[in-house]
């Protein structure tokens, strides 16, 4: 499928790197208007400079993991775009600890980007997408649909992710479809400088989460952002509440 978003208005939370990155680049391509998202002016700046058709891409840099941070972000982007069709909710920290060496700040950390910034970009958005009849993209994760050991916090928030996101397609439609992409083990610059570079033994670890999924690999951001694309179209026009799993079929046995 040859996707077409000439003219579309879309913002991308945590638009600067991994799979928000390869979601950004993937509207662009495809002719979209794009509001890009990062904690700062510089990685927002940085991943406008790297693309074509800059004056396509509009800088919305701001920290989504507070209330006060998503209504700056959407806002801005809705005023940049003039209006908004698309809502990509990206943004997203995890880490693996077990239960005991896990505390408060780190709860507050993972919750506060991965399910209460998805919610709060989605509310600040809303007036904007209910008039455009637009669509939200949640990135949950194929630990929001089983659990994974020493990663309890990350997917409670990511279980959030799905679960919300049925919720809202209930409380939204018709006017608003919202849909999340859920997937495995991605192939990120995050991914390696924070978790196989920063192992004993790296390449015994990325063969281990290679191994993960039965398709013996780990995904591409691209792979992710295609599915995103996929469910923004109007072929996917009666697809709402779904939680599609791009996880190399991690989660089929589960």
């Amino acid at each position: 499928m040859r996707f077409d978003f000439t003219n579309k208005r879309v913002l991308v939370t945590g638009g600067t790197r991994g799979i928000g990155k390869a979601v950004v680049a993937a509207f662009n391509r495809a002719g979209a208007r794009v509001a890009v998202n990062g904690r700062s002016d510089e990685s927002v700046e940085k991943t406008i400079g790297a693309l074509t058709g800059k004056d396509r891409l509009f800088a919305a840099p701001g920290d989504v993991g507070a209330v006060a941070g998503c209504d700056r972000v959407v806002g801005g982007a809705i005023e940049a775009l003039g209006g908004l069709d698309i809502l990509v909710n990206c943004a997203g920290v995890g880490m693996d600890l077990p239960i005991e060496e896990s505390d408060e700040s780190l709860w507050d950390r993972i919750l506060n980007v991965n399910l209460k910034g998805t919610f709060f970009c989605c509310r600040a958005a809303l007036g904007a997408l209910r008039e455009s009849k637009g669509s939200i993209i949640n990135i949950a994760s194929d630990a929001g649909l089983m659990g994974n050991p020493n990663s309890s916090i990350y997917c409670a928030s990511k279980g959030g992710v799905v679960n919300m996101t049925r919720a809202m397609a209930l409380e939204l439609a018709p006017d608003v479809r919202v849909n999340c992409v859920c997937p495995g083990y991605v192939d990120t610059d995050m991914v390696r400088r924070d978790w196989i570079e920063q192992d004993d033994d790296p390449a015994r670890l990325e063969q281990m989460l290679c191994d993960y999924a039965p398709m013996k690999r780990m995904a591409t951001p691209e792979e992710i952002a295609g599915a995103v694309l996929y469910l923004a179209t109007v072929e996917a026009g009666f697809v709402t509440g779904s939680s599609l799993q791009i996880d190399g079929g991690s989660t089929a046995g589960h």
